[in-house]
């Protein structure tokens, strides 16, 4: 068994003597070197140490910083968390400097003190495993604001941090996917997370009749036309001190386009029949399952409006695409269902690769339904394939574009592969540690390393 160490360490140094110099002088690191630009390049993809040291002028021209300053563009272009420490001539500080500012960790100068060298190498890999830590720790968790949004897939959780992130500021968030993809659910977190005490709000702008959209939307005063008996407050005005989404938008009429706009610019809306302008102080969140580039295109919406609605932009993946997320949220559908109805039902083996199989064209809405249909109509307490009424099909090798970096590669396959033993197993550690054909103990370890969550409870 192989128990050789990965390198913490990267020396490109292109004087061998000096090069040997400082691996002695570093000898309490694991580490690896290099004389060039290209065969830094190299190591450094092949390693992805933690810590790098070198010198600014390398070969082919040594008498200049050209070659020195592209290498640490693109080792902090591969790792952005790597921390360089330049080694430079005693009258070199200004590219020094300019190193730091490109990014670099630190610089010492040759010649260099050895104990001040092994002191900022360990500074540097210290600060490295910190924020590698900080970094899984984040990676494990669902903030409390995104609680609602159950999900294993590496995207989807990127989504949530996200939103935690966005979620402070006044700034519009715009919700792209599919429909059924869960964007309101996002919009409630959003919401949750935000430090407004007022309440969240939503309408759909596909689902209330144009003639009737205007009134609803803005309010209007009594006798403003036939049938206002009374003054009524519109959506936006419910909404002050919270949130309000506007679900389809792509689907808001023409001639309330300019309206919204006017709201969006001054944040002040008049009642039908009004005189008077009201401040509305309010979060916009919106979201559709169309293109509106190209609705711009075809003059079907404002651009103006687009950019104001747009500040910020969260593409919501498919069903499909989400590793591990079909099973998990049917397994917690199921136990939700299940519950309603006092009983307790699982799901056969046939049932769990048929989820996984099914490309799930109406996403998570089209997976609620599929779940719930079976619970019902299954006739013991196992829900099999015929139950939820999905086609036997065929798992197909996704034959899409690799990286060709076989350390990405082989972490990419392991995370997929132990996210969907998860959730075949429903988050049980016993029963995918024997899927996977390893111990509890060495699962245990991977799922730190990829940074997967198990939730408990």
């Amino acid at each position: 068994m192989n128990t050789a160490k990965s390198p913490q360490l990267l020396i490109v140094e292109d004087d061998l003597a000096l090069q040997k110099q400082i691996k002695w002088s570093l000898d309490r690191f694991e580490s690896v070197a290099a004389s060039d630009r290209e065969s830094a390049l190299v190591q450094f993809r092949r390693c992805l140490p933690p810590v790098v040291t070198m010198d600014l002028g390398l070969p082919p021209d040594k008498d200049s910083v050209s070659e020195g300053f592209a290498l640490l563009e693109k080792l902090l272009d591969i790792d952005p968390d790597v921390k360089v420490v330049v080694l430079t001539g005693q009258n070199d500080r200004a590219n020094a400097l300019r190193a730091i500012d490109l990014g670099a960790y630190d610089f010492l100068a040759k010649p260099f003190d050895v104990e001040l060298l092994n002191l900022t190498v360990e500074r540097a890999l210290r600060l490295h495993e910190l924020q590698a830590e900080n970094t899984r720790l984040r990676d494990m968790r669902t903030g409390e604001a995104t609680q609602g949004v159950m999900t294993r897939d590496p995207e989807m959780l990127r989504i949530c941090r996200m939103v935690e992130k966005v979620a402070p500021s006044n700034a519009s968030v715009m919700l792209l996917g599919e429909s059924g993809t869960g964007k309101e659910v996002l919009a409630q977190a959003l919401h949750q997370a935000s430090r407004r005490s007022g309440k969240f709000v939503a309408i759909n702008c596909a689902a209330i009749p144009e003639n009737l959209l205007e009134s609803e939307l803005f309010g209007y005063e009594k006798g403003a036309f036939t049938g206002a008996v009374k003054t009524t407050p519109g959506r936006i005005e419910t909404a002050h001190g919270g949130t309000l989404m506007f679900d389809e938008i792509g689907d808001l009429p023409h001639s309330l386009q300019a309206k919204l706009l006017r709201f969006l610019q001054e944040r002040t809306i008049e009642r039908i029949g009004a005189r008077q302008s009201i401040a509305v102080d309010v979060r916009v969140v919106c979201a559709t399952h169309q293109d509106l580039k190209a609705l711009i295109g075809e003059n079907r919406f404002r651009e103006d409006l687009y950019y104001r609605l747009a500040e910020i932009v969260v593409t919501i993946p498919p069903l499909r695409s989400r590793v591990g997320d079909p099973a998990l949220l049917a397994h917690a559908f199921l136990k939700r269902f299940a519950q309603e109805q006092r009983t307790t039902m699982r799901f056969a083996e046939d049932a769990v690769r048929a989820i996984e199989a099914y490309p799930w064209p109406g996403n998570v809405r089209e997976l609620v339904s599929v779940v719930k249909r079976a619970t019902i109509m299954a006739d013991g307490d196992r829900i099999t394939r015929d139950d939820m009424g999905l086609p036997d099909v065929e798992v197909q090798a996704d034959a899409a574009d690799r990286s060709l970096d076989l350390r990405l590669a082989r972490e990419a396959a392991e995370r997929e592969t132990i996210l969907t033993a998860l959730a075949r197993a429903n988050g049980n550690i016993v029963k995918a540690s024997e899927l996977l054909g390893v111990s509890r103990p060495t699962l245990y370890d991977l799922m730190n390393r990829l940074a997967i969550r198990v939730d408990r409870g």
